[in-house]
């Protein structure tokens, strides 16, 4: 399929080294983008479907890296069906599993926690809810796992390892574990704060570096966070990402974004939901943490998408996250909403209002156009403009 979006008013690119572009346009085809700026009108002409923006911006479709996956488009612990196509209606094309912890009767056997990965990361591997793709299977490290278990995992398709739910002594013996699972090619995990559920412990920043995973979760808390001294330590002594969550302690993490800024490493920062869990299922939950890192943090919106969409794609080695040729065409059009303050998405996030998702698209097929259910009315009329396809993207 080939789509062109035109009439932009700029966009969010995703990169912080170039948070934004003023190019009118895109071109997506084949489930990439192609090009930067508008398509000539023989290449418009050629095209399956032509979206007008009508003004409104573009941003890479944001990247969950925090959510509770357990199998299927549902989550037993909000008992809420249809949640990850929701998502998408705010401006998400991709969710990472956080461990599949919520499937009732998990298992906690080397075997079992091993099974479940791999069965989970199987399911999604073309199962997309409402166009979004899901990376699934993240294996709960457990006593008893061995080197060669995570060796084996990772030849099945696991890419996920995750501790903080084991049966461990103290959270000093997740290290182990963890550097089998980075030896054998995984991208690692860890818990961070206080507990979350029944038979988790609290882990702080000393857990933290011991382990040194690639990501600690929702370092702001999830939804406790950690004793205060803990995140300059993780600033200035670790190496890993820290991400935080809507689902967590705002105030902590307003100062981790002001920390990693003051010491020059925002690459570091990832923006994530932390759901569903006991604070729900959060559909615009990753539009209103960068609205707070906007409106109440002082960074810019564009800075703020980066966390949210190319920081989060370079850490976990997705080919989306960032609007250039050669990416995975996962594309959003956001506004103003109808009826605010602001006139445009961008002035409107630093403002700390939710933006309207104007138009989901996710490998470059047209999720829906016009407005999002999730999200008041845009004030631009973005519309199909051309289409040559027997379909309503409405």
């Amino acid at each position: 399929m080939r789509v062109a979006i035109i009439n932009l008013e700029g966009m969010f690119t995703g990169d912080l080294a170039a948070p934004w572009r003023d190019d009118a346009g895109l071109l997506l085809e084949e489930g990439r983008i192609t090009a930067l700026g508008t398509p000539d009108a023989a290449t418009l002409e050629a095209c399956d479907v032509v979206v007008d923006a009508a003004g409104a911006i573009a941003a890479p479709g944001l990247i969950d890296s925090h959510v509770h996956i357990t199998f299927g488009d549902y989550t037993p612990r909000q008992r809420t069906v249809g949640f990850l196509e929701s998502y998408v209606h705010g401006g998400v094309t991709t969710a990472i599993s956080a461990s599949e912890v919520h499937v009732p009767g998990r298992p906690r056997d080397p075997a079992g926690v091993m099974a479940l990965a791999m069965a989970a990361e199987a399911c999604f591997r073309s199962y997309r809810p409402g166009g979004m793709r899901v990376l699934a299977g993240s294996v709960i490290l457990e006593p008893g796992l061995a080197a060669e278990d995570f060796t084996r995992m990772r030849a099945a398709g696991v890419r996920l390892a995750k501790a903080g739910f084991g049966d461990f002594a103290t959270p000093f013996d997740y290290a182990a574990p963890m550097g089998w699972a980075r030896a054998a090619g995984m991208i690692t995990t860890m818990h961070t704060g206080g507990s979350s559920i029944p038979g988790s412990a609290g882990i702080w920043a000393e857990h933290v570096l011991a382990a040194d995973p690639h990501v600690s979760f929702h370092v702001n808390g999830g939804p406790v966070a950690m004793p205060e001294p803990g995140f300059a330590r993780l600033v200035e002594e670790g190496r890993m990402a820290l991400q935080i969550c809507t689902a967590g302690n705002l105030r902590t993490a307003l100062l981790t974004a002001r920390l990693l800024a003051g010491a020059g490493q925002l690459e570091r920062l990832l923006v994530a939901t932390d759901t569903p869990t006991g604070s729900g299922v959060m559909p615009l939950g990753m539009l209103y943490t960068i609205t707070h890192l906007a409106s109440l943090g002082g960074m810019a919106p564009e800075i703020a998408f980066a966390c949210a969409t190319g920081n989060n794609a370079r850490v976990y080695g997705l080919c989306s996250g960032i609007l250039a040729p050669g990416r995975d065409a996962d594309v959003i059009l956001l506004d103003a909403a109808a009826g605010g303050a602001m006139g445009d998405a961008r002035a409107a996030i630093a403002n700390g209002d939710i933006p309207a998702v104007a138009a989901v698209l996710a490998a470059g097929v047209p999720c829906f156009v016009g407005r999002s259910r999730n999200t008041p009315a845009p004030t631009r009329a973005v519309r199909v403009a051309q289409c040559r396809l027997l379909r309503d993207f409405a």
